[in-house]
């Protein structure tokens, strides 16, 4: 049994209600979680994830001190980190290939802890609410059997999800924590949010909006976040939505229209505008090359000019 908390290996669920009446500190950890001050990250030591993304490091990196990534509703957002080595991976899941994204993450991790024989696999989920349409239940318990059936022990230790990461606002369910960051250096995960979500915002947006599957958007050993290369065509037909109003926009572009943050219109015409200005992915990547960051000795990101 792959899966435990408290040393107790998890049997089968049919609920997230039931991983909380069986592990009740589990409740208790969730509402200590949510409320713990959230914490406006500085971009000059950050990795941003976006949708189907994740990121690993380790504790040796000397270009980013947090990773993280926010903006989740429905979604979940999934650490795992090795207690040994102190390697860390971020994902930012939407459900979309979950049986095939979590195995990779394990993978990631035990890479990067090789030279550790000490330390264990800790997870650490956040994000989902009760929605109308049980989108958050159904990727909560989705996450939960995949890393089940990994041959790897993974220990749950924060469990802020779904129904324990739900808030009413003036008649409206809504999540309470929409991110997260880690501190990469110590391991310590925390509610945040991000004024800054790049480098390539709308350029990884673009690929996610597209149907891109999750990808891994950095190299830990040489500093470098990669993009792509991605693969779209012409398409335009989504110039439409730049017509719409924001209620239109938000009922068919969201899985949950009522508990979106305040930019998710504006971030979803900037990521069309993107598309119809770039409507063949090729030229963004000449050569077929991914687009590279690195980051500067001011802490921004900047893109490597490749010969």
């Amino acid at each position: 049994m792959p899966l435990f908390v408290q040393k107790r290996g998890v049997d089968c669920l049919t609920s997230s209600a039931e991983l909380f009446d069986r592990y009740p500190h589990l409740q208790e950890n969730a509402r200590a979680f949510r409320s713990k001050p959230f914490v406006d990250v500085d971009p000059k030591c950050l990795l941003y994830v976006q949708q189907r993304e994740f990121a690993a490091t380790t504790p040796a990196d000397n270009c980013v001190s947090v990773i993280g990534s926010d903006d989740a509703t429905t979604c979940h957002l999934v650490v795992l980190r090795h207690t040994g080595s102190g390697a860390v991976c971020i994902a930012h899941c939407d459900g979309s290939s979950t049986w095939s994204e979590v195995p990779l993450l394990v993978k990631t991790v035990t890479s990067l802890s090789n030279v550790s024989k000490e330390g264990r696999l800790e997870l650490h989920l956040v994000g989902g609410f009760n929605d109308e349409s049980k989108t958050s239940h159904k990727l909560s318990l989705s996450i939960l059997a995949a890393f089940h059936k990994q041959k790897e022990d993974i220990h749950l230790e924060t469990c802020c999800i779904t129904e324990m990461n739900d808030i009413v606002v003036e008649g409206t369910n809504r999540p309470v924590i929409y991110g997260i960051g880690v501190n990469v250096k110590t391991g310590e995960v925390f509610p945040a949010s991000f004024p800054q979500k790049g480098p390539a915002e709308e350029l990884r947006s673009a690929r996610t909006f597209t149907g891109g599957q999750m990808a891994e958007i950095y190299d830990s050993s040489r500093g470098l976040v990669k993009v792509g290369p991605c693969k779209w065509s012409p398409n335009l037909d989504i110039a439409f939505w730049l017509a719409q109003d924001d209620d239109t926009i938000l009922k068919y572009l969201s899985t949950s229209p009522m508990a979106e943050p305040p930019h998710f219109v504006q971030h979803m015409k900037s990521t069309i505008q993107f598309l119809l200005h770039h409507p063949n992915s090729d030229s963004l990547f000449p050569g077929g090359q991914p687009q590279l960051y690195h980051r500067t000795e001011r802490g921004d990101w900047e893109r490597v000019v490749q010969s």
